[in-house]
Order: structure tokens, then sequence, then C-alpha cells
């Protein structure tokens, strides 16, 4: 609890100071500028927003210090992505730009109700009798801040709990370990334990009370029976024995481990500081450690069964490079890429170009643009056959996009667009300037052959979006065509190709495929010209769509821009490198020997997202594969008829059909192989994935899925990866973790037990959302083989060690009372009981949740199999729960039965005293305090200086303990006076009995233990011949 308020007082810190900050908001009575504080702010009013200040609220941007309107703006903190987005005013109202011609600014929003939707906006702004459309281009969201801007004015639409951010605030999911659950049902179990033990006792106390008044005869006189108090009235016996029951509960309350909770957290905090100083996940090209940014589910690190991955970023650097094209038909750009090498080594066949793409002999290296043909660089292509072609091609990079130039460097939404941009720039088309307006081109002229500034009039930017999945500009050039520039995916332009420009789509379409297998991202560059009176009637629709503030204001937009997007002519197709990241491959393998199941959900077609499996070992060419698609010729032909029922009809049946088939492959190659049956790897497309995710298919899918080594999903949306993710949780019942870099995946982290975040270059947002955040892929494999493990282990062991200890100490108490008549009077003095779980046991238990080993680092990363001790849960299955339970219960049964049976009944001091009720307590004490300490001795397997200070310094604190407390006066100290000095130490007896029964106790667990490390041994030794026989079998 006091964990959780010193983060809610964290929170609530952080809201009074974001509230409290100061903005500068217009008065028009002074016709001025003032500060006040971001919660007075109201809907209408004017602000003045500096560079580097965040936005108090969500505005629409009046004017900026530039004089066309426009400002830059970094949205990490809503998005997580760190490149700037370029903004701009209106222009009836960029040209406000004094504080005196703000007095006479008035004007009316109509916009739609506050929502989550950060990338849309629908609204109209009248302003001098004129209404003009609003778009996401005007909005400026509280949270993200203004840069390279030096000031920008803006009205408040939306405020505190209104503005799109807080729309999106929602509470983080509540995420708890399978152990954790666990532990409630044996807390369970031991709650009914206590009431069980108590109920006997209030029982058998009953029935003994009674049996003292009898026929007007007290049985046991000298207890008084006829002059007590209610808690021992014969004559009232069923009272008594309630009330007993009420004592009861809080005698035997030790049952109930509740400093174990507390005893967690500290050993889940200090584990996560280990976590995060460890040097081995420490990536030193970005300065990022591992961080633990949540304790409550470490040990849950060492029981992943399935990992969800993406693709982008995660198994891949994410920095884009522009390696290859195909324009008019013609492949350009040298050397073959790591999957291209990689794959023709795996098959066996003669490299066709030695010299991978990264060695060539260049001049300096650029960002982005790893690409080589002599063809094309240094002004060659005008000597190329298509050399217009080649023009048009590098001219719809250069102005196709939304990029901003900031120096001599590029400020792009998305490093495909950066890499564009730089490929035009590295070939002769240079974009170094942009306006609301205008693209400016440094050109090389074909003519003169020198280089000129073109200047492309910008009339319209049709975004990209998932569902259209391509982006165009129409512009018109300085030789005042109307032109409209268009990139997209393949399957989509290829789809608006005119009959005239299908020229070179075959052979485009044979490149595309083979980048796609070499492992690059393609894209298809189109254009065609417009005429003016198609282009005129279009923008006007156009316009009354983009005002409309309609629900379908996006349909009607879509429609509009899918009917100007047709009838293109064909120029080519881009592809560009997203690298493996240090170490993939080597981690993949090492996780598959951990028998850890991995799925990858990619936005990438099937052909890119299979040979990348391949380069990183997600596959493998002994793995047979099964693939679900619906790229097949009825699916097609009904696509071309436009009859959607009947398509959803024939999609469902082939989906349906395509899973029997896979799974009766299966069945038929483990029939074949007498029950072993080989690896397959499943690959299913997004569309298919869209009704193998209906209800009546998802059994059925899931599985197939789950029988399958690998599962790669292609062209999967953020919500199907979500989708999958909970299904696969659901279904499997077995512990999920899902990795990702990107906004996109967040969805697929939360929905995950685990969600790891990985710091790259699409922003912090997976990071946010995620549980544990690494630098680099492959640090997965230390997170889970080692810390994981080692967590699982120390956090499992720790809990079947606490509640053995609490009940070996409750039963104690239990038997003396069985013993005692059920009389309700404890064994141990009240200190004693106080303290046991503070002092005197408290630290092994954490020192053995940190520190403890089975193995080194070094032996669990070299031997991955060690791993599926978490899978298989085997350190905290109910069998091994029971067996602690079962030993505690036979350690209080020795401890008492021969502390009594040695001490009582015979002379106990030298001058012939026997031992009495204070003298017991203490043995018995003693008795515990040793055997619980030295049985964590015996179930430690890594020990330290600290294990040693703790084990057998809580044991030494016991007797001082004692002596200091029975120094003090007995009005104080009670039964404990004296009684450790004057009493035990010098009785030779006291002495033997501890020892006696600490052996005792301890001697069936020291027998099992060592049977245990003969037969680990033995097995090692097995391991060791097979493993030896298998190299000399392979050799």
């Amino acid at each position: 609890m006091a964990k959780e308020g010193v983060e809610d007082w964290k929170r609530r810190q952080q809201d009074i100071e974001a509230n409290n900050r100061k903005v500068e908001f217009y008065d028009r009575n002074s016709c001025s500028f003032r500060e006040t504080k971001w919660k007075n702010l109201c809907v209408g009013d004017l602000v003045k927003v500096h560079t580097d200040e965040y936005f108090p609220a969500d505005l629409l941007l009046i004017s900026s210090s530039y004089e066309d309107g426009i400002c830059y703006v970094e949205t990490s903190n809503l998005d997580g992505e760190s490149n700037l987005k370029l903004k701009h005013a209106l222009e009836m109202t960029s040209s406000l730009h004094d504080e005196k011609s703000l007095k006479d600014f008035r004007a009316v929003i109509r916009c739609e109700d506050p929502n989550e939707h950060l990338f849309s906006f629908i609204g109209t702004m009248y302003y001098d009798f004129q209404q003009y459309p609003l778009s996401p281009k005007q909005i400026l969201l509280r949270g993200s801040k203004l840069k390279n801007t030096h000031y920008i004015y803006g009205a408040v639409i939306f405020t505190g709990h209104e503005t799109k951010v807080m729309q999106n605030a929602i509470d983080p999911p509540s995420k708890r370990t399978k152990i954790e659950r666990r532990m409630d049902k044996i807390i369970y179990v031991l709650f009914s334990t206590l009431i069980l033990v108590s109920f006997i006792g209030s029982l058998f106390f009953g029935i003994e009370t009674k049996k003292d008044f009898s026929g007007g005869n007290y049985r046991r006189w000298y207890l008084r029976p006829d002059s007590t108090t209610v808690f021992f009235d014969p004559r009232r016996a069923s009272v008594a024995a309630f009330l007993h029951f009420l004592t009861g509960l809080m005698l035997y309350g030790y049952l109930i481990p509740i400093s174990l909770y507390v005893s967690i957290e500290i050993c889940k905090v200090l584990q996560s500081i280990f976590i995060n100083q460890d040097q081995d996940m420490y990536d030193k090209e970005t300065d990022r450690p591992a961080h633990a940014r949540t304790s409550n589910l470490n040990e849950e690190l060492g029981q992943v069964h399935i990992i969800l991955s993406d693709k982008t970023g995660t198994l891949t650097c994410n920095s884009m490079e522009f390696v290859k094209c195909s324009i008019a038909g013609t492949a350009y750009g040298r050397g073959m890429t790591e999957v291209e090498i990689s794959l023709a080594r795996k098959r066996g066949e003669r490299l066709t170009e030695l010299m991978p793409i990264d060695t060539g002999e260049s001049k300096k290296y650029v960002k982005g643009f790893n690409f080589r043909d002599e063809r094309i660089m240094n002004g060659q292509w005008v000597n190329e056959p298509h050399s217009d072609f080649i023009q048009k091609f590098f001219r719809v990079l250069a102005t196709c996009h939304t990029v901003v130039p900031v120096g001599t460097d590029y400020e792009a939404e998305s490093p495909d667009e950066a890499a564009f941009v730089i490929a035009a720039r590295e070939v002769g088309f240079q974009f170094f300037e942009r306006d609301q307006t205008s693209i400016k081109l440094h050109e090389l002229d074909l003519r003169s052959g020198i280089t000129v500034d073109r200047v492309y009039k910008l009339l319209h930017v049709l975004e990209f979006s998932s569902a259209r999945r391509r982006m165009s500009v129409i512009v018109r050039n300085p030789e005042n065509q109307l032109l409209l520039l268009v990139k997209g995916a393949d399957s989509v332009i290829f789809q608006r190709l005119s009959e005239q420009g299908r020229v070179f789509e075959a052979q485009t379409k044979e490149h595309i495929e083979k980048y796609s297998e070499a492992g690059l991202r393609t894209l298809a560059i189109a254009y065609r010209e417009l005429g003016e009176d198609e282009y005129t009637r279009w923008e006007q629709e156009f316009m009354v769509a983009k005002t409309s503030l309609s629900a379908d204001q996006d349909d009607l937009v879509d429609k509009l821009a899918d009917w100007i997007e047709r009838d293109l002519i064909l120029l080519g197709a881009t592809a560009v490198e997203d690298k493996l990241q240090k170490g993939v491959p080597e981690c993949i393998d090492k996780l598959a020997r951990a028998r850890i199941g991995i799925w990858v959900l990619t936005g990438d077609k099937r052909g890119t997202a299979i040979n990348i499996g391949y380069a990183c070992g997600l596959l493998r060419h002994e793995m047979k594969q099964i693939v679900i698609d619906l790229e097949l010729p009825e699916i097609e032909a009904l696509e071309r008829h436009g009859d959607k029922e009947a398509i959803a009809r024939a999609s469902v049946d082939s989906v349906k059909g395509q899973i029997r088939k896979g799974k009766k492959q299966i069945d038929e190659a483990k029939k074949l192989v007498n029950g072993e049956a080989p690896e397959f790897g499943l690959i299913i497309d997004g569309k298919s994935l869209t009704f193998a995710l209906d209800k009546d298919l998802v059994n059925c899918f899931m599985e197939l899925a789950m029988r399958c080594a690998t599962v790669i999903c292609c062209r999967s949306s953020p919500k199907q990866k979500a989708i999958v993710t909970r299904l696969v949780k659901s279904k499997a019942g077995k512990t999920t973790l899902a990795i990702g870099d990107g906004a996109n995946d967040v969805s697929m982290l939360q929905e995950a037990d685990i969600g790891v975040g990985i710091s790259g270059v699409e922003g912090m947002q997976a990071v946010m959302a995620s549980d544990f955040a690494i630098a680099q892929f492959r640090f997965l494999e230390r997170l889970l083989l080692v810390h994981g493990h080692w967590c699982y282990r120390r956090i499992a062991m720790m809990i079947c060690y606490f509640f053995y200890k609490n009940i070996t100490f409750g039963f104690t108490l239990f038997w003396f009372e069985a013993y005692a008549s059920f009389s309700g009077q404890p064994a141990y003095n009240d200190w004693y009981m106080s303290c046991y779980n503070v002092f005197f046991t408290s630290l092994p238990v954490i020192a053995l949740g940190v520190l403890d080993q089975d193995v080194s680092d070094r032996l669990c990363l070299e031997n991955p199999l060690l791993y599926q001790e978490g899978v298989q849960d085997i350190l905290f299955s109910w069998v091994r729960i029971v067996g602690w339970i079962f030993n505690g219960v036979l350690s209080s049964i020795i401890i008492f039965f021969l502390c009594i049976n040695s001490i009582t009944g015979q002379a106990f001091r030298q001058d012939g005293q026997v031992a009495d009720y204070a003298v017991l307590g203490v043995t018995m004490y003693t008795c515990v305090v040793w055997i619980v300490n030295c049985q964590m001795a015996l179930s430690i397997n890594y020990f330290t200086l600290i294990q040693h200070l703790v084990i057998w310094g809580s044991i030494a604190l016991w007797y001082i303990f004692l002596a200091v407390y029975g120094s003090i006066p007995p009005t104080l100290s009670t039964t404990a006076y004296k009684v450790f000095v004057e009493a035990c130490a010098p009785s030779i007896l006291y002495w033997l009995t501890t020892l006696l029964v600490v052996i005792a106790t301890l001697l069936p667990l020291f027998t099992v233990r060592a049977f245990q490390k003969e037969d680990y041994r033995k097995g090692q030794i097995l391991e060791i011949l097979v493993t030896r026989l298998w190299i000399l079998r392979s050799e």
C-alpha cells in the first residue's frame, strides 16, 4: 500500500505541475498577451506558444513566425514518433502576425465532439462570411511540442479532459503472474486450515470444559471451575467454546503469511535493480540500458511459452536504406543483401554477385542511401534508353512526400520517406525547400546539362493511410501541366493502371518479387497527367467533402481520392533494405532451443516476411511450410465482380479448407515418423487472418497454429495483432510475451502477459506501454534465459519456504495447545511470536529471493533447455507445494514431541529443578529458529557472504534477543525473565535437545536432497555422453 501510495502521490504531483504551467493568452482589453496557468484556459482563448514549449490544450493553428503559417511539431509523447510533423495554418489567417491584428479577429468553429482519435479531425471555420474546411494539419494537440518555429498563435478548441491526449488516457491493464494467482489459492487453503484448526481446538475445549462440571461434582477442581470467567465456565461451555474459537483465530494467525507479500515486494524491487544494472544488456551505441518498468512480472519472465514479435524495428533495424530500384522494366542496383547471401548459401547456390551491398567501393557513406550502379549515378542516367522515365521516377520521389528540410538533413514521418528523398538528391533531384503551396527542387536539365531550380505548385496532398496503402500529390509543374504523382503498395497501384500504363508491368512485377525474396521493402511508383476540366470538377467535389461534418466524411474523401487515382502510368518500383539487428539469428536460435514458440506479426508482404524468417532462423529449410492465403483465381474472379457477400462466403470456405488441410498434413507426417512429427511453419496473410479469427473458425485455426513451431502473420493490422495476442493467451493458457518498437505495437504489448518495448527509431511509445524495455532484440535472450530463469526459481522457492516456516511455527502452537487440553495457552512468549517473521526468519528469505542461483548466467545461456523448468512450472506445482506443506507439518511434529519427551519429567537444572513452561517454550522456539534457518541453508544453491551473514546472523540474533529481553524486569519480559541466562544456557540438556531435534528434523530433507543430487549428477553424465555421441555422428 505504501508503494502504491507513493506512486499515486508522484502522479498527483505531475498533474499539479502540468496544470500550473504558464502560457501567454491574449487579453482583448489590453490588446496584449499576458501569462496565465494552463488550468485557467477556456475554449475560444487565443494563446501564444514559443519554441520548445508544449501546447497547453488542443489548438487551431492561426499563424506562426513563418510568413506562410507553417510550423513544426514533435509528437513523440502522443504517437512515439520522434520525426517532426509539418502543420500549416489556413491561408486566410496566416497573415495575422501581430497583436493588433488579432484584436479584430472573429471566427466561429464548428467541429466534432471530443474523441480519442489522434490523427483525424472534422471541422469548419466560418470567417469573413466564408467557410473553410479544417483538417488535422491545422490542429496542434496537447502533449506535443513546438520545434524549429519561433512562435505560433492558436485558438483553444478543447481543454482539460476533452483534449485528445486525455481522451486516450486509460488505466494501464492490471497484470498478475501465474505464481501470484496460485499463491492466492494457497492462501485460501491456509485460511481454511486456520478455521479448521481453530474449530477443532474450540470443539475439544468445549467438550473438556463441559466435563468439568457433572452431577454437582468438579472433575478438574484445581482449575476452580466454580469461580471462573465466561471463558472457562463449564455451565456455559458452548459460549466458552465460541470465544475459544476466536482465540484460536488469533493464536494460529501465523499460518497466514501476511509478511510474505512485503518480502516479495522487496525481492522484486531488488531483482528489478539487478536487471536495470546488467551490463550485458546495455547498448553502447544508443546509451540505453535495460529497464524493468514494473517489478510485478519478474518471475513471469521465466515462464514464457510463446513470443509474439513485430518485425520492422524489432527483428530489423528500421533504418531504411535505398538499395535497388526498377525503372521502365530495367533493374538498377548492384550487390546482394544479407538475406540473399544467407538464402543462397543455405540452398547451396552459387553467388551471382559476391560483393555484399555494404562493401562497395564508394565515396563517403550517406545515411539512407546504399545504392551502387554506374548506369544511374553521376548523371549517367541521361544516357539510358528510358531516361525520360528515370527523370519522372526520381521527380516523384523528390515531390511525393511530407518531408521537411532542416538544414542539410530531412525530417520525415517515416524512415522510408527520408530514404526516397535522399535517393532522389543523390541521383540529382535535390529537394531543398517547401512551403504550404510549393515544393522546390534542384534538378539536372536534360538539354543544357546544368542544374536548375524548378518550382512545383503543391495543390493537394492525399495522405497515406493503412486502408489506402498509398500516397498522392497533385502538383502543377513549371510547364503548367497538372500531374498526379503516386507511390504505394504494388497490389494497390497495379489495380489502378491504365491500359497504356502497363507497358512495364510484367518486368516490374518480376523485379518486385525478386526484391521481396531478398527481404527488401517495395513500393510501386506511378503518375498521370490531369486535364484542367477534370481537375476543376474533382476539386469542387473534394472541397465539399472536406468541409462536410457528417459521420461519413472520411469515406467521402477516400472515394474522391480513389476516383482521381486511376488510369495511372507505371514508372517502376523502389526497394529499401531494413537490415536485421545484430545478434537476432543467434538469439532466436537460443529461444527455439529453449522450446519457446515464436510468432511474427508484421505488416509486410508474405515474400518479405518469409525471407526475413529464413535469414533470422525462424524458418529453416528442413521445416515444412503451411501457407494460408486468398490469392486464388476463384477469389480474384469474385473480387472483379464486386459481390462482397459471395467473396466473404468463398473466403471463409477457402480458409476453412486450408486449415483442415494443414492439420491433416501434420497428422500424416506424425504417423510416418512414429509419433515425432517434423517441425512445421505456418504462414498466413492479413486477409485470410480476418476470416480465420471468425468465431466459427478461430478454434480450428488456433489448434493448427499451436501445433506449429513458427507462425508468421503477414499484412497484419495493429488491431489484428492485439486480437491474435489475446487469443493465444486465452486459448493456449500459457504465458505470452509480446515485443515491439512502434506505436502500432502498443495494443499487442498491453494484451500480452508481458510486454517488452524496444527503444528504437519509431520513438518511445512502445516503451511507455511496456513492462520491460530493452535496446535490441538480442537482449531478450538474456532477459528470459538468465533473469527470467533466476527470478522464477527465486520467487517460487521463496514462497514455498515461507509457507514451510510459518506452518512449522504455527503447528507447534497447535500441538502444544492439544497437550494443554486446548486451553488457548500459547507455547511462546508474546514477543517471541511477534519477532518470528520480523527478525529471526525474514532476512534469509529475502536473500534467497534476490541472490540464489542454481547455475551461472553462462550455463543458462549454454543450456537453454533449463528454461523449461519455469515453463512447466516444476518448482511451484501443486505436488511441490503440498510437499513443502507436509514437510512443515512433519517438522512441527518432530520439534514438539522430541522437545516434550526430552526435557520434561526429569531434572533440567543442576539444582534438580525440572523444566517449566517458560523453559519448554524457549527450547521449542530455539529449535524452530535453528531448523527453519538450516532448512534455508540446505535449499540454497549458491552461497554468498551475505547469505551466510543473514542465516547464521538470524540464529545468533535470537540468542542475543533472548539474553537482552530476559534482562528486562519481569513486569515487561514476563516469562522470558532470566530464562536463558539462569535456566537454559547452563543446562547441558537444553543444548543436547536442540542438537538432537535439529538433526532429527533435517534428516528427511537431507536424505531427499542427497538422492536428488545423485540423480542430477547421473543425468549430467548421461547428457554429456549423448552430446558427445551426437557430435561424433555429425562429424
